[in-house]
Order: C-alpha cells, then structure tokens, then sequence
C-alpha cells in the first residue's frame, strides 16, 4: 500500500513514472493555433516549448512563474531526482554490493585473505547463499590483488569448473574445463588494475583484473558414492594460492570447512545497501566503474575519498527508492517479462538465469544495448558471472533452468503439494540435480532437510518409474511411500527451484530432451 506522505510528497513519488499522466494548465497569455503569439513576444512561439503555470504529475503539482518554479517545486524536483539516482544506484550497482557481502560473509567465517579458502563439502541451507548448490563441493576465495601484486593461483586437474569475477561481478577467467587449462589443471596468473605484466610468464595463464578484490569459486563434483572426500583431498592437496613474490616459497593454504556454518552472504535490502556499496567504491580504484556509472552514485553522496553521510531526510528518501527497486526485482524474479528469458518457446514455467543468452547481457548482439532487466534479475538472485553458463559447450560447464510457478502459472506455495516428473536419461554427461529456494532470502529453503534438493549421485534411493523417469514430489508431507523423492517445504512459505545439468549434452540445447512442468497435487 502507498503511504500518504507517498503520494503527497513529490520526493517520494514513483521515479520511473514522472512523466506519465502529465495534465497541463494553460500558460498566461497564450492563444490557440499554430501562429498564436503569446503575450510578451513578439513572434509566434511553438506551444511545445512553454511550461504552464501549473502541471500535475504523478510525482507532484509543480507550479511555475512564466517557467520559474516556486520554492515548493525546486525542493520537489531535486528531492525526486535524488530518488531516482538512488533507485538506479540500487539496480545499476547491485553486482558490487551483491559480491561484496559474498567478501564479507567469508569474513565471519575466518576467510578472510588468499591463504584461505571456504570449502563447502557440501553446501546446506544454514549459510545465506543466493541459490547456492547442495551437489557441488565448492572452494570459494577471495583476494585483493593491491595487496598481493600478482596472484598465482595453482588449479589440480580434476575439478569441475570454475571462474574468477571482480568487484563489480564482472568475468575474469574461467578455470577448469572451460578454462584454458582444460581439466588438465594450471598456474593462472592473475593481475590487478596497477601491476605491470612480468617480462617473463611462461608457463601461467595470464588475466587481468580492472580491479583489486575478486572472488574465486571452483567447483568439485561428488564421486559416484555420492561422497566428497575425493573433491575435499583434490582442494587441499592442490589448490594453492600466493602472490608471484613468493613463488619459490608459497604460504600454508588454509581450508574452512564452512558448507554447514551460519553466516550471510546476501546483500541488505534498505538503506544498509548503500554502505555495503560505499565500502566496495571507497577500496577500489576510481575507474572501476566508468564515469556514467560512478555520477549515479556520486548524485546521492558516495564518492571515493569522501565520507559518505547523508541527511536523515535523504536516508529516509533513499531507504525509500530502495523499496521501489526490490519490488520491481521481485516482481521479476520467478516470471520474468523478457520473452528471451524463458527456456521453451510457448511454456511460460522454465526460465534461465542469462535471459537473453548474453553473460554481458547486451541485446541483439549489443546493438540493443545493455539488457538491464536480465542483468537486474540475475544479480538479484544469482551468483557466479561466466560464459561458461551461457555458451553451447557440449559436454562442459553448466546449464540451469528456474522454475517459480506451477502448471497454472501460480507463485509456488510451501503449503501445497507437487510433482515434477524428470524424464529418462537427462542429457548431462556429470549429473543433473535440482535444489528448492526460499523466496525470501534466494537462498537454499530452510527445513528439516539440510538439503533441500535431490539430485542423481547423491540421492541414489530415488525410486525410478518403469520408462527410466522419476517422480519429485514437492511439498510440506512426503506423499506415502515416496519419501525417497520428496523435498520438504514450508507452509506460509513461497519457494523456487533450480535444475541444473553438469556437462551438459547436445539434446538440451537442441531441446530434443525437456523438462516437463510442475504439477499441482491438491
């Protein structure tokens, strides 16, 4: 519901709507027709180009004095224009508040330089972790290249695929099969905005970074037990990270089993946001962002080198915009409106997370710019930005499609019971899975399961149907005699789910091979 002080207040009107709905007064002296010459010139002058001496808008009435606004209408003018920088630093910015919070969240846990890494063996629903995966073992870090100069970063062969993002989530690298190294395991040599190229670098896959932290999330898989040890041994027998300094004699790395640890990964959605994002721009160098991007946020007080401390009256008006901005994400997030996002042409259920099929999200190939309701609702649910999601690699990276809604098109309800049936020989060369979110923190749903999800390594109790499928049934009681099948959810409880193909194979993308959608049960 819209507040009073809402609609009467100018500032805090609806941004992306001021100019709908106009409704014009008439200015003093003027007359009808085309050669009108209004009172106060001396030739006719093109209606188009006054202002009336009243306009009514839906973010306010403005009133003006042959063109000069009241006092009223400068504050209220000004004060709505602040709500949209800060609704637009809130969209635009997201991605850096987003990897920033993934920084911070490790810190509580004790990981908290390149000598340390998460290792999630695996992953379950106490961390808040925007829709983290329970059937990978991950080995996520982060490092600040300012600090280090040039990283090594020692890949074992044998790890499923992984990638490096900066501080504004944008891709670095990948590693592992989609990286350069193949699989076959490699030295990356990693660079940051100030460092200058080694003369010598043989031997290391070289990036570069436009920025001083970055985060670095491998992937392991299960073995065929279900089990991680051989993931978990792969990490710490392998994996190693030092600054090219110290080559010759590499620190100790250390390994936080953190998959089951309670900490917070998952960005603030009031006025907190804007100082999670201050941290990001006061750490980083001034052009990580370009100038458009950094005047978003400099138009509402946050600029590198400077204390970022608005009045309350502004804190109030940007706590506001951020409303606006996570019911917009929201209202995106499990039906998106871009046609290009959904999976299957006429199905309006199975959805990707890269709507557009661009890790960049430019539209028609970039000459329709940026794509910024893809890149907004990704952000606002996902993680790990990578090509490697979004490419045709047969038999390499990864594929996912999200489901919000039922066969009627009805927002998933932890209260109801359904049954999504997984057809015969589901095209993934390492496994398939499907893992059930909480719509509230987009993170893994929280019951009396660590893990919500099922998937064909792990869970190899699933009872198959004569013809190969298998029946998931979804909902707060396992249906009699399919418990082997069923991930619990919550009453009073909204919830989305994730199917994921590791190694995914040619009838996915020809689509020769379907997911089918979810069934009501009651």
């Amino acid at each position: 519901m819209l507040s009073a002080t809402w609609m009467k207040g100018a500032s805090k009107g609806l941004s992306f709507l001021a100019l709908s709905g106009v409704l014009f007064g008439v200015p003093t002296g003027a007359k009808a027709g085309a050669d009108a010459i209004p009172a106060g010139y001396t030739t006719p002058i093109p209606s188009e180009l006054l202002t009336p001496d009243k306009v009514r808008t839906s973010v306010g009435t403005f009133n003006f004095f042959d063109g000069m606004p009241d006092p009223e209408t400068v504050k209220a003018s000004f004060d709505n224009l602040k709500f949209i920088r800060a609704y637009e630093t809130f969209l635009t910015l997201m991605p850096a508040a987003s990897i920033e919070m993934l920084r911070h969240g490790h810190e509580q846990i004790g990981v908290d330089d390149h000598t340390k890494v998460n290792l999630m063996s695996p992953l379950n629903s106490n961390p808040l972790f925007l829709t983290g995966n329970t059937d990978t073992v991950y080995g996520s870090a982060f490092f600040n290249l300012q600090q280090t100069g040039p990283l090594v970063i020692e890949v074992p062969a044998g790890l499923g695929p992984g990638t490096i993002n900066d501080a504004y989530f944008r891709f670095v690298a990948d590693t592992g099969g989609p990286g350069p190294d193949k699989g076959k395991g490699g030295k990356y040599l990693i660079l940051g905005p100030d460092d200058k190229e080694p003369s010598n670098t043989d031997g290391y896959f070289v990036f570069r970074s436009p920025t001083y932290s970055n985060w670095l999330i491998l992937r392991a898989f299960l073995d065929d037990e279900g089990k991680p040890d051989q993931a978990v041994a792969n990490y710490e027998n392998g994996l190693r990270m030092y600054p090219l300094s110290q080559k010759d004699n590499p620190p100790k790395m250390t390994f936080v089993q953190g998959g089951d640890k309670v900490f917070n990964t998952v960005h603030a959605n009031n006025f907190e946001f804007f100082n999670e994002l201050n941290r990001v721009i006061q750490r980083e160098p001034i052009d990580f962002l370009d100038p458009e991007i950094r005047g978003l946020a400099a138009g509402i007080g946050m600029e590198k080198g400077k204390p970022f401390n608005p009045s309350a009256a502004d804190r109030a008006l940007m706590e506001e915009a951020v409303q606006v901005g996570v019911a917009y994400v929201r209202s995106d997030m499990v039906t998106p409106r871009a046609a290009d996002a959904y999976t299957y042409e006429g199905n309006p259920q199975w959805f990707t997370a890269f709507a557009g099929g661009s890790y960049e999200w430019l539209k028609d190939g970039g000459r329709g710019g940026r794509n910024l309701d893809a890149r907004n609702n990704f952000f606002w649910a996902y993680t790990v930005n990578t090509p490697a999601m979004v490419l045709e690699m047969v038999g390499v990276g990864s594929q996912y499609a999200i489901a919000g809604t039922d066969e009627n098109g009805a927002v998933l309800d932890g209260g109801k019971s359904y049954k999504l049936t997984i057809d015969k020989n589901p095209p993934a060369k390492d496994f398939w899975s499907i893992v059930v979110y909480d719509s509230q923190t987009r993170s893994q749903l929280q019951t009396s399961q660590p893990f919500p999800a099922k998937n064909n390594k792990r869970n190899k109790d699933m009872v198959a149907n004569a013809d190969g499928s298998v029946d998931l049934y979804f909902g707060p009681k396992a249906p009699v005699g399919k418990e082997t099948n069923w991930i619990e959810t919550v009453p009073g409880k909204g919830w989305f789910t994730a199917f994921r193909l590791y190694g995914p194979l040619q009838p996915w993308f020809d689509q020769t091979w379907k997911l089918n959608n979810i069934e009501v049960l009651d």
